[in-house]
């Protein structure tokens, strides 16, 4: 259990203690896993509505080209990391992947081209490990830099462009993935048309001294409520998005986590940038060969979720072995337990049925397609 008296407070602390939030301990933070409405009704809130996340834990970082030219920084970037990241047009954002020596994950985060330099959002437990890994891959080219001077706010679900609109008219013409700088109640804030709910929503960058009063803005709406950490999971999950240190980490490769799209042609056997980051060798043969064990979705027969590291069988006394559920719980929107995790490639197609190791008993689960609920971003 963390030290309270040692976690770290984000610009917000002190607005989530004012609506009544349930405080916890979160990648060394002080973060609100719900508030009085709770975890269900602020997941069906996000999905009938807008929900409105503090995320300011996460790294926000600055790569700035020492040469000015923001196609050198690009290609820093890519030794660091299989995805397209030179094609990549101003005001537009990516997803991207650290990879290891061995082909495993480091941490997944997001790649924006800002004109004359790239910005990049990172998960909060590895972003101290995430910089370092910058500054020594890209230290000789470019100036690597953490904001620790901003917030990071996400407001998600069907109503969230509209709620934004009435701060910014020109957010209508935003699409997913496109980033921009606005002026939202008079402050300068960057905002991106993304988010990790599957909904429709924006991820708003804003300066630490101006995050209350814009996010209290948004909060006036009578569509926007405060949703915590208990709803961003289920949300997360019934989309079927992955949560570094669960459903990737250091031991699985992007293609074991069905991640392959993140990986652009140019970045291929046979792209004009082939390879060139860490672990290329196992990751471009996966893409060729196929892998041994693949990330998947499970539906659990009746209504008893199952959780992480539950183990996975092929026979319901627990015999064969098929793999390990990495993220498990109730999906609210789906009315009824959802999970992910990885299994043999044997048994990774849609529709085969597996046992699930729950308290001593085997519990009948199925795969199934992901994500679990139908993603409405805005193309």
């Amino acid at each position: 259990m963390e030290d309270v008296s040692t976690l770290k407070h984000t610009p917000l602390h002190a607005l989530h203690l004012s609506l009544g939030a349930r405080m916890v301990p979160f990648a060394g933070y002080d973060m609100p896993v719900q508030y009085p409405e709770g975890v269900l009704k602020e997941h069906l809130h996000t999905r009938a509505a807008a929900g409105l996340f503090d995320v300011s834990h996460m790294g926000q970082i600055v790569v700035r080209p020492k040469s000015g030219k923001i196609e050198d920084a690009a290609l820093a970037l890519e030794k660091l990391v299989p995805a397209d990241v030179l094609g990549l047009a101003e005001g537009r954002q990516r997803y991207g992947l650290f990879t290891n020596a061995a082909g495993g994950i480091l941490d997944d985060l997001m790649i924006v081209n800002r004109g004359d330099h790239l910005f990049l959002v990172v998960n909060a437990a590895c972003k101290d490990a995430d910089l370092a890994h910058l500054k020594d891959g890209l230290g000789s080219v470019c100036d690597v830099t953490m904001l620790t001077d901003r917030a990071l706010i996400a407001l998600q679900g069907p109503r969230a462009g509209a709620v934004l609109c009435e701060l910014w008219a020109d957010v209508s013409s935003m699409r997913f993935m496109d980033v921009t700088e606005a002026d939202l109640h008079d402050v300068s804030c960057i905002i991106s048309r993304s988010g990790y709910t599957g909904e429709d929503g924006f991820e708003i960058s804003i300066p630490a001294e101006a995050a209350v009063d814009v996010t209290q803005r948004l909060l006036e709406h009578p569509d926007v409520l405060p949703i915590g950490l208990g709803a961003r999971d289920s949300l997360r999950l019934e989309a079927g998005l992955c949560l570094y240190g669960n459903d990737i980490d250091t031991n699985t490769s992007p293609i074991e986590a069905g991640l392959e799209w993140a990986i652009q042609k140019s970045r291929r056997a046979g792209g004009e940038r082939a390879g060139g980051f860490p672990g290329a060798g196992r990751i471009l043969a996966e893409l060729t060969d196929g892998v041994s064990r693949r990330r998947v979705g499970l539906r659990p027969e009746g209504r008893a979720p199952v959780r992480g590291n539950a183990n996975l069988f092929a026979d319901e006394e627990g015999r064969t072995a098929a793999g390990t559920v990495t993220s498990g719980g109730f999906g609210p929107s789906v009315d009824g337990p959802v999970a992910m995790g990885y299994v043999d490639a044997e048994h990774a197609e849609v529709g085969t049925r597996l046992f699930a190791e729950v308290r001593g008993k085997y519990l009948p689960i199925a795969v199934t397609a992901l994500p679990f609920i139908k993603q409405t971003y805005k193309r």
